[in-house]
């Protein structure tokens, strides 16, 4: 039925269910799975100038968390039968832009996205990556808790 996947992480434990997922889903359907990672410049730009960090250290940090986020659902991958895996790691734009570009430019037929279950204060706070994608997704959105 699926022949391409689209996962997105970001390294938590709620991407590590939606990785499970994704990969299981893939191996019954012997679909191609792709698996992104989006570095999201913004927030950083809403700290302004006066964060310590600096630019360069908060995107060299958020590549190798985006690296080790793609080990990860590599060796989950080898762990059993053959999963056909691209990794690509998406910069200067949003969640929300990365994935739903992706999703368009990868061809997908299903996009596994993780959610924490925040709920209340903290999903109006947060903001729902999860939710948006649903909203906003022109494929099938498989959310995972």
């Amino acid at each position: 039925m699926f022949q391409r996947i689209l996962l997105a992480t970001d390294g938590s434990a709620a991407s590590e269910h939606a990785a499970q997922t994704a990969i299981a889903m893939a191996r019954v359907h012997k679909a191609r799975l792709t698996a992104i990672y989006v570095v999201d410049p913004y927030p950083y730009m809403g700290v302004g100038e006066a964060n310590p960090m600096g630019f360069d250290a908060y995107m060299s940090a958020a590549r190798e968390h985006a690296a080790r986020a793609h080990t990860h659902v590599d060796e989950l991958c080898r762990q059993g039968d053959p999963v056909d895996l691209q990794l690509r790691m998406i910069e200067d734009v949003t969640a929300l832009e990365g994935i739903l570009n992706a999703a368009r430019e990868e061809s997908a037929d299903l996009i596994v996205v993780g959610s924490h279950g925040r709920t209340g204060i903290g999903r109006a706070l947060l903001g729902s990556v999860a939710g948006k994608v649903v909203a906003n997704s022109k494929v099938p959105v498989l959310v995972v808790r």
